[in-house]
């Protein structure tokens, strides 16, 4: 029979409780600096992947657009589309992100009575 508060007496024929052993084993908080090194390997990475890609694709190809006629790899064509597309994302993203703010700065509307 147990005199500790804490734990409720035991019946017999119950094992009795054993608290979980630690085998040393420390869980390891991710921080901002290792969420930097993770980022930064896969940007290493992906800049070898675009590296090579590049370098595969080296056959020049024509662009004709509106004024320009430009004569470049077929790699840095393909890199330099996706790099254009990203930036027009970014600025229609950053456009809905400061319409919202303008709008939570005002409030919400309540109904007139």
């Amino acid at each position: 029979m147990s005199t500790d508060p804490q734990q409720p007496p035991e019946e017999p024929g119950e094992p009795a409780y054993t608290p979980p052993v630690d085998h040393g084993k420390i869980k390891i908080e991710r921080t901002r600096v290792s969420w930097a090194w993770t980022g930064l390997v896969v940007g290493i990475i992906v800049l070898i992947l675009l590296l090579v890609f590049i370098l595969q694709n080296l056959d020049t190809v024509q662009i004709h657009l509106y004024f320009w006629d430009v004569s470049l790899p077929l790699g840095v064509t393909v890199l330099l589309s996706a790099i254009v597309g990203a930036l027009i994302m970014t600025v229609v993203g950053g456009a809905r992100i400061v319409q919202i703010r303008r709008v939570a700065k005002r409030g919400p509307k309540l109904p007139q009575r």
